[in-house]
């Protein structure tokens, strides 16, 4: 069995995020042991971007999401550096605008699924809206419920259309969350990525485990799967989630296409 696919969300028992150490390391000893890896997975990632771009029958969504100073923004950075702009996008759902929402919950996030050929990160993504409106008390049990049952079908509408979709929710302790948020006020290089809102949602910690647990549970599907990585360790994060994408497009059989040419051109 892959190394990675203990992180894999199977069952009930997997969605409980107090079995699961944020420190974990799996088969790496330290940072030097993964970083030779990391650089294989990140080339052989961006051979296979070139050839899911030129054949275009298959699309990528990567869903990140984490409590606040989770890694979302380094893990874009670490694994895909290399990637051809041109066949990759990255798109950061923040505080939804008026406009959307005078629509429905998944409006937004439809708009800004991948186009067959393309790979598309979702940093935060259309599960906020069953974390941050679970979490603020805006939404009932039903609605809950409702929600979680317009994902998975949505989910699946984009895998029967050629979309390969993976979900990763990047797993670190409270008190590594502390410690970024202070040094990200600490830095005044990074300051500016720090606002008050990281103060006052900090004091719902224990509300968005217990949101992240159901999302899990309820929404990890064979077309639309959950991992849940230790996170604490950065480079073992990174490591990690591109194990997993490589190996998602080495499942696909990519090829490059054939050149549609009756009577090839002579150059001279």
């Amino acid at each position: 069995m892959k190394p990675w696919k203990r992180y894999l969300i199977k069952d009930d028992s997997d969605a409980d995020l107090t079995k699961h150490d944020p420190d974990e390391t799996g088969d790496f000893k330290d940072k030097l042991h993964a970083k030779s890896e990391l650089i294989h997975q990140r080339n052989r990632l961006v051979e296979l971007q070139d050839v899911l771009y030129a054949q275009a029958k298959h699309a990528l969504l990567i869903v990140l999401q984490a409590m606040d100073a989770g890694g979302k923004d380094g893990t874009i950075r670490h694994i895909f550096y290399g990637v051809n702009p041109q066949g990759c996008s990255v798109t950061a759902f923040k505080v939804p605008t008026p406009e959307e929402l005078k629509h429905d919950f998944l409006w937004r996030a439809h708009k800004k699924t991948p186009p067959l050929g393309m790979i598309g990160i979702f940093n935060r993504s259309h599960y906020e809206d069953v974390l941050v409106v679970r979490v603020h008390q805006h939404l009932s049990k039903e609605e809950l419920k409702l929600r979680f049952r317009a994902i998975n079908d949505f989910e699946e509408t984009l895998a029967e259309n050629g979309t390969t979709i993976l979900k990763f929710y990047l797993h670190i302790s409270k008190e590594e969350q502390r410690r970024r948020l202070q040094r990200r006020l600490d830095d005044p290089r990074r300051r500016w990525k720090f606002t008050e809102s990281d103060f006052k949602e900090r004091r719902y910690w224990s509300d968005y485990q217990e949101a992240y647990e159901d999302v899990l549970l309820h929404c990890s599907k064979k077309h639309a799967p959950w991992y849940l990585i230790p996170a604490n360790r950065k480079w073992f994060r990174n490591v990690t989630i591109s194990q997993i994408i490589v190996h998602s497009l080495q499942q696909l059989n990519l090829k490059y296409p054939q050149p549609v040419l009756r009577n090839p051109p002579a150059f001279t």
